[in-house]
């Protein structure tokens, strides 16, 4: 379960080099300044139903978001707990709006029903192949097609797919994740660490760069924001 006050989701956005953060009920435009400690807030921290006002009288707009990946087009998947829902982010304005749900997971995703994924997801990530996602929920993961509405391989331990994982503390779970803009790198978080690794889709010669590190170590710009207080 997510640390109260530390990251519960991100997703790219459509701007090089731009995610957007979650925490709590919360959000944040980051400039994430891939391989740097160059990072830096956009704007942020709001409230998701004031970033996101399509999302106001949601439960995503009320509660926050706990799992987020894009997709295209300045659209994104958005989860609560066995909720969700499509959205249309349209970076820097307002003028979001709800292409599908809320609804529940299984009624998104069917093939997701009866794997334990339909109650919730902790984390996701966009491949660099097609249309794939890598969905994350306690020490499973699934690795799925969200253009062709299905799963792609079987659910697997978290250490078994992705190797790298082993005696870390990410292979029990992952609270955040987001593909980075940087072809075949994505950034995992939990609790109050994350890791910056490289993935090959449908290989395990995946590998951390530089460690299991503190996130407050090297996005400076979180210093003054997390553990967020709300």
């Amino acid at each position: 379960m997510t640390k109260s006050g530390y990251i519960n989701a991100v997703f790219r956005s459509s701007r090089k080099n731009e995610a957007y953060f979650f925490i709590n009920d919360k959000l944040l435009l980051l400039d994430y300044a891939p391989g740097t400690s160059n990072d830096k807030i956009l704007y942020g921290p709001i409230f998701v139903r004031h970033g996101f006002p399509s999302l106001d009288n949601t439960k995503f707009g009320s509660n926050g978001i706990d799992c987020a990946f894009d997709t295209d087009d300045n659209e994104a998947f958005v989860f609560y707990q066995g909720l969700c829902a499509k959205i249309e982010y349209t970076p820097h304005t307002d003028k979001d709006k709800i292409i599908s749900g809320s609804m529940k997971i299984a009624e998104m995703f069917p093939f997701l029903e009866g794997t334990g994924f339909e109650h919730g997801i902790d984390a996701a990530f966009r491949s660099t192949l097609n249309k794939e996602v890598y969905l994350f929920r306690g020490d499973k993961y699934a690795r799925i097609d969200y253009g062709t509405n299905s799963l792609v391989q079987i659910i697997r331990d978290i250490n078994s797919g992705f190797t790298c994982f082993r005696d870390t503390i990410f292979e029990k779970g992952i609270d955040a994740a987001f593909a980075s803009h940087i072809p075949n790198e994505a950034y995992l978080f939990k609790g109050d660490n994350f890791v910056r690794i490289t993935f090959t889709p449908g290989r395990s010669d995946d590998y951390i760069m530089g460690g299991v590190r503190s996130t407050l170590d090297v996005w400076k710009s979180l210093q003054d924001i997390i553990p967020l207080k709300n």
